[in-house]
């Protein structure tokens, strides 16, 4: 019995080149890229930004305290709703900075950026000392918590910041007197 052989098929070397080539070139467009670990150098960034934002408020440059927020930023003061607008957030900096005898800041004891490096929290304790009704100091002690984000620009601005008293809160001296409520 014969055996049929069939024709030789070849593709000409510059189509076979072509098609080597755009294999390789759709394997590599579909690995994953890896951005770069950043939170490093964004940690020290906050650490910085924070360090220099407390500085502004210790020498009372209001508009300064108020750059470090973001446009949409919520401050959540104690023994106050939350602020939502930088009018009420600028506010509550006039107020505090403006007061007689004002001085103090925080300090960042801790700074975790995002594997994403796009949002960070800082947490910290603050001291403030203003005058009192009487005209003497009075000081505060406690702690904060920020939430920063990365903006598009590349520079950071704190979206949420939340301080709270570790003193007790002070019973008005008629209370004192009453044995309670």
């Amino acid at each position: 019995m014969p055996t049929a052989t069939l024709p030789k098929f070849r593709l000409p070397i510059q189509i076979t080149l072509i098609i080597v080539l755009l294999t390789i070139a759709l394997a590599t467009a579909c690995q994953t890229q890896t951005a770069a670990d950043t939170r490093a150098t964004d940690e020290a960034t906050l650490r910085n930004l924070d360090s220099e934002w407390s500085k502004a408020a210790g020498a009372r440059d209001v508009e300064k305290t108020v750059s470090y927020y973001a446009a949409d930023a919520l401050v959540m003061p104690p023994n106050i709703p939350a602020l939502t607008t930088k009018e009420a957030i600028r506010g509550l900096w006039q107020s505090m900075l403006g007061s007689a005898g004002f001085s103090g800041g925080w300090k960042a004891t801790r700074v975790e950026v995002a594997r994403s490096s796009d949002l960070a929290y800082v947490t910290g304790t603050y001291e403030f000392t203003e005058r009192d009704a009487g005209g003497g100091p009075m000081t505060d002690k406690g702690k904060f918590l920020e939430v920063w984000k990365k903006q598009t620009d590349g520079s950071w601005k704190c979206v949420v910041d939340m301080f709270s008293s570790d003193l007790p809160i002070a019973v008005p001296p008629d209370k004192k007197e009453s044995g309670g409520k």
